[in-house]
């Protein structure tokens, strides 16, 4: 009897101690080419519903993911991040292998850990590293064109870098900001911005606290236009300053652009390279 009132104990109090949900760290890489974007929409295929669509036949139940950040449409990621609760007690390294099987390589899966309760991908995230990629070779390469903007002619990649100097620290970025977005505040602050070259191939890597819509794909067709010549690179300044899209140049295509990853600060980064 004292052995049984034990072990009766034993469970209760563990049952009391054990959390009923997990939350879990997915870190994911993807193709965007065949997706409208991050966000789950009324109609199309979008990468959270993909993904939820495999989380949820796995779990048993409906899955919630809550990503980093959004991707537009034909926006690619090397290390977008999510987080998602569950009941399931798939071990992780199960859940990575069945997850890889099911969607078939337009995602891939690169981890899962175990997180915090409180973890949260999108409001803890401290800065986004964005790289966007150039090809300037003469005659386009159709094993690349997907995944790189090409250009015609010569680029002042000078002119292009000195322009870097203007959007570093904290600024009102409205100047860079699509149209449709909504936000509390166009204050973002650029940790580092840097331009820098591989035989053809051209890098425009960002890192900030946070990113308005298009506001990557704004600065780069804006640098586009200071490579060119058709805008001095001190320009770069004087649009920011004044606040106006339509002094700034236009927005790239969005298959050069690439979120390649997330810092929450100690123990929490996610970065992978091209």
């Amino acid at each position: 009897m004292i052995i049984l009132a034990s072990f009766i104990v034993f469970v209760y109090v563990n049952a009391k101690t054990m959390p009923n949900t997990r939350n879990l760290k997915i870190t994911l890489a993807y193709d965007g080419t065949g997706f409208l974007g991050w966000q789950t929409q009324s109609e199309g295929r979008t990468v959270q519903s993909t993904l939820e669509d495999a989380l949820g036949k796995l779990f048993g139940h409906k899955a919630r993911t809550i990503a980093s950040g959004r991707t537009d449409t034909g926006v690619h990621a090397l290390g977008q991040v999510v987080n998602v609760h569950t009941d399931s007690r798939i071990p992780v390294q199960g859940l990575l292998r069945a997850l890889n099987a099911a969607l078939h390589g337009e995602i891939s899966i690169i981890s899962v850990e175990e997180a915090p309760e409180n973890f949260h991908a999108r409001f803890m995230a401290k800065s986004k590293k964005y790289v966007y990629i150039i090809d300037t070779s003469p005659v386009p390469s159709p094993f690349i064109a997907r995944y790189a903007l090409h250009v015609d002619g010569w680029l002042d990649i000078s002119a292009m870098k000195m322009s870097t100097a203007y959007i570093l620290g904290e600024h009102d970025f409205s100047a860079f900001m699509g149209t449709g977005s909504s936000v509390k505040t166009t204050q973002r602050k650029i940790f580092s911005a840097e331009i820098f070259s591989r035989g053809p191939s051209i890098f425009f890597y960002i890192q900030g606290s946070g990113f308005l819509r298009h506001m990557v794909r704004n600065i780069v067709g804006t640098m586009l236009m200071i490579g060119k010549g058709k805008l001095p690179a001190d320009d770069m300044g004087r649009i920011l300053d004044g606040r106006d899209r339509s002094c700034a140049g236009p927005t790239a295509p969005p298959h050069g652009l690439y979120l390649i990853g997330v810092d929450y600060g100690d123990n929490h980064s996610v970065i992978n390279g091209i």
